[in-house]
């Protein structure tokens, strides 16, 4: 395990793999492996850094905030000051790629059900597949909080891979000219739609999708802070200060999950292998709806952009637009991309309120 934290800080220092995320999930990993005394609560093999004090110590807090689904919201406060949803309003059939590439979330679904894990457990697996971690994270609290720590890993390791995952499986899903195809410049997205959007959306989710809400709203509220024009501090904080204090908490929360004890068991080894066959039939089936989509349309989309359908943003939709501009350095989709990539996050956004609707745990 230490050697797999060392893994994961040279992936992020090196080939600048999501560092943001794996420095601080795979320190952590190193230093929750670390063996520490005897008389702290966990025993020996557990790091003194877990348990420093009675009560519980630095990581163990750092978790409960995880745990107790305070960090999650805040994570989405923040990516929706961030975000430009711009593409998705400007290109309405975009959206149909970010419902097309969650195949992946049903599939891992049922394959862990197969494995002997329960509905309620494998619900939380199949999550891993809509590649969002706050939205794993609140769906696993729901349904088995037990496996948060593997199904956590799991998500936000294989967003931080994303770019090793995806492009073999894009390529072998397109030809060389799909890949070469050029797209048309959006229109030009007016200011009150901006502003309109977090509301109706917010009200949309509250009205019928209440299990997921709470994410979503966070989402929202974010990007209305950003859009309206009047509260530049309160945005600056959230898609700043705020969001990269939350994402060191979150980081060392992860990582510290990852002690060998607890980590190398054969159930979460097939959990981590269930998260990477839902991350390769999300993308394959958001390649594929494209590949659909194109046979109905006067004007092709470009069905790279199918594979950012998945709700990592922006991670998947700067791989579409690195695998295009590979084939074409002309051709910048990374505008493109980030219409079924924000999609994405809707789509993530249903599937895990209908599995929580569904299992009972609404």
């Amino acid at each position: 395990m230490c050697v797999l934290g060392c893994v994961m800080i040279y992936l992020a220092i090196t080939k600048h793999f999501e560092p943001l995320l794996l420095i601080g999930i795979g320190f952590s990993c190193i230093v929750a492996n670390i063996p520490g005394p005897p008389d702290v609560p966990g025993g020996p093999a557990v790091s003194a850094l877990l348990y420093v004090v009675k009560e519980g110590g630095l990581f163990h807090f750092a978790f409960e905030g995880v745990g107790k689904l305070i960090i999650p919201p805040l994570i989405f406060l923040g990516v929706g000051a961030m975000t430009d949803f711009g593409p998705m309003i400007a290109n309405p059939k975009l959206v149909l790629l970010g419902a097309g590439a969650h195949l992946g979330i049903f599939v891992a679904l049922i394959f862990a059900k197969m494995l002997g894990f329960t509905m309620n457990e494998a619900g939380a697996i199949g999550i891993i597949g809509g590649a969002d971690g706050p939205m794993a994270i609140f769906v696993t609290m729901k349904l088995a909080p037990h496996l948060l720590g593997p199904i956590s890993v799991a998500a936000y390791s294989y967003m931080a891979l994303m770019p090793l995952i995806q492009p073999p499986i894009m390529r072998l899903l397109t030809t060389k000219e799909e890949r070469q195809i050029g797209m048309a410049q959006s229109r030009k997205v007016s200011k009150l739609e901006k502003i309109a959007f977090p509301i109706v959306i917010a009200i949309v989710v509250n009205l019928f999708f209440p299990p997921v809400a709470p994410l979503i709203t966070m989402l929202m509220l974010g990007n209305l802070f950003k859009e309206c024009g009047v509260v530049d501090r309160l945005a600056k904080t959230a898609a700043g200060g705020l969001i990269n204090v939350i994402i060191m908490i979150l980081t060392v929360a992860i990582g510290s999950t990852m002690a060998a004890d607890k980590f190398l068991t054969v159930q979460t080894i097939q959990i981590v292998v269930l998260g990477l066959v839902a991350f390769a039939f999300g993308t394959a089936s958001g390649v594929v709806t494209a590949k659909i989509m194109n046979l109905f349309l006067k004007t092709k989309i470009n069905p790279l952009i199918g594979s950012a359908g998945i709700a990592s943003v922006p991670i998947a939709a700067r791989v579409s637009h690195i695998v295009a501009e590979q084939e074409n350095p002309n051709n910048l989709l990374i505008y493109h991309a980030m219409g079924p990539n924000l999609a994405g996050v809707f789509g993530t956004a249903i599937s895990g309120g209908i599995l929580l609707a569904l299992l009972g745990a609404a």
